[in-house]
């Protein structure tokens, strides 16, 4: 049975739950800025995780009158809160607090604990990451991983992805902090280690913004699909030209389609419909996601 999206984002979330206490437990007991910075990243991402699954169950509403195509961009508005959430609370949060420790260092007390937190924290955001990465790719496959990242339209699977491997890096940095601000005894390395953990989460939050933004907008398929669209409509004798495929995506697995096509004067009426309909046949044969195709008999100069 291949992973769900959901199974990844509650793996996640549980996870993270469990990740943020000991961080605050930890960073209550030594001091350490890093480990503060860390609870706060532990704490955005698990509202990240309640919002991505706020985003999918309302993604998956059925139309109605009036979203007559559904709910399926639902989830790019709520994944855009997520990488907004990140930015703006987690980054801004995470930067203020190391540049307070920066300006005043205290020595970490007991910093056994920071490791110790830290090696936990580790093992269940590697566990959670690979949750994220067996779903992701039991569909897309294992090789160019961040390349089919940027080419795919369902952000919680990359967005949790995003997130679990920043996590990994931020608690890398984390430790860092306090085993130099211990053992040189400079504890503002500390504070600057919570600065890096903010620009590490600003990076993957703009990265966000960047991907999610083109899917709320309206983006359509890439090139290459779209080529293959018009040559797919070409292929039947009747046809005379194709104008350029307009499409756009409703949701990560729902593609909407118009097209023009010119067919040739000498073909009747039901020689037309029927050539349409092997037309959406050949067309949701070769791409499963464009669900929605709506074709029109156009006139030959219209499609060039």
């Amino acid at each position: 049975m291949k992973p769900s999206p959901t199974k990844a984002v509650y793996g996640a979330l549980f996870a993270n739950i469990a990740i943020a206490a000991t961080k605050f437990f930890a960073a209550l007991i030594t001091g350490s800025s890093a480990m503060w910075s860390e609870g706060i990243h532990s704490t955005i991402d698990t509202c990240n995780q309640i919002l991505m699954l706020i985003g999918l169950r309302r993604s998956r509403r059925p139309a109605d009158p009036n979203h007559p195509f559904g709910h399926g961009k639902e989830l790019y508005f709520w994944n855009l809160l997520v990488a907004v959430l990140i930015l703006g609370v987690g980054g801004g949060i995470a930067a203020y607090e190391g540049m307070l420790h920066i300006l005043h260092p205290t020595p970490i007390q007991k910093p056994q604990w920071n490791y110790l937190v830290l090696g936990f924290a580790f093992v269940f955001e590697g566990i959670s990451l690979s949750i994220a990465l067996r779903s992701f790719f039991s569909k897309h496959g294992h090789r160019n991983l961040l390349s089919k990242i940027i080419a795919s339209k369902d952000p919680t699977s990359y967005t949790i992805i995003a997130e679990d491997g920043a996590a990994l890096v931020g608690i890398i940095l984390a430790a860092a902090g306090v085993f130099f601000s211990d053992v040189l005894q400079m504890p503002f390395l500390d504070g600057l280690a919570s600065v890096m953990i903010s620009l590490l989460l600003a990076g993957v939050a703009t990265f966000l913004i960047r991907e999610v933004r083109g899917l709320l907008v309206g983006e359509g398929v890439d090139r290459r699909t779209a080529k293959e669209i018009r040559k797919l409509a070409t292929e039947d004798h009747l046809v005379e030209s194709v104008a350029r495929p307009l499409t756009m995506y409703l949701g990560p697995e729902d593609v909407l389609l118009t097209l023009d096509v010119a067919f040739r004067p000498s073909a009747s009426a039901s020689d037309v419909s029927e050539s349409i309909q092997n037309m959406k046949a050949r067309i949701r044969k070769h791409f499963p996601d464009i669900k929605r195709i709506y074709l029109e008999a156009a006139d030959p100069s219209r499609t060039h």
